[in-house]
């Protein structure tokens, strides 16, 4: 038990007392660990870092770029959809002309076609009102002829003049 004692002894006062030597080999390995750490681990770890915040950095100029790209298509395509709806105001405004023009057109032929079988009705009206004088004309003839034979068949007085001229004109007038 002495030895175990000695041994408990030895290892109480060691705990116990101040070892200096110890200490500083403990900071030194503390200090070496830092000193492979900042290389080793700290400067790639802050290099991998910077990276990083560069990459961020990019993607976000990117993006700020892609934002201000997109709003200037979109005000190209207001501008140009602005352009087509006054384009298409002016086409359908030259197509409501056109049309006045071609109705005004249409409205003047029909009227031109309308003269024009006026004409031919009246030109028809004026024939047929020709061959109707002609026709009275030739039974004036044949009935003068008529009259002619029977004045000369026998001498005719006034009275009997009156007669003929009264029973010419009712012949005349069935004729029709």
């Amino acid at each position: 038990m002495l030895t175990n004692g000695f041994v408990l002894g030895a290892a109480e006062s060691a705990a116990h007392s101040f070892n200096g030597g110890d200490i500083v080999f403990q900071l030194l390995m503390f200090i070496i660990l830092l000193a492979l750490l900042k290389k080793y681990a700290w400067g790639p770890l802050m290099g991998v870092m910077k990276q990083r915040e560069e990459h961020i950095a990019n993607e976000i100029e990117a993006a700020e770029k892609s934002r201000a790209e997109a709003n200037k298509l979109l005000e190209e395509q207001r501008s140009l959809l602005k352009e087509a709806r006054s384009e298409a105001q002016g086409l359908i405004e030259n197509a409501k002309k056109q049309a006045e023009a071609q109705r005004e057109e249409i409205i003047s032929l029909a009227r031109a076609e309308a003269e024009r079988i006026k004409e031919a009705a009246k030109l028809e009206i004026e024939q047929q009102k020709e061959k109707a004088v002609a026709a009275i004309r030739e039974q004036v003839a044949s009935l003068s002829v008529l009259i002619a034979s029977k004045v000369i068949e026998k001498e005719l007085s006034a009275e009997d003049q009156e007669k003929l001229i009264n029973e010419f004109i009712q012949e005349a007038g069935e004729g029709r």
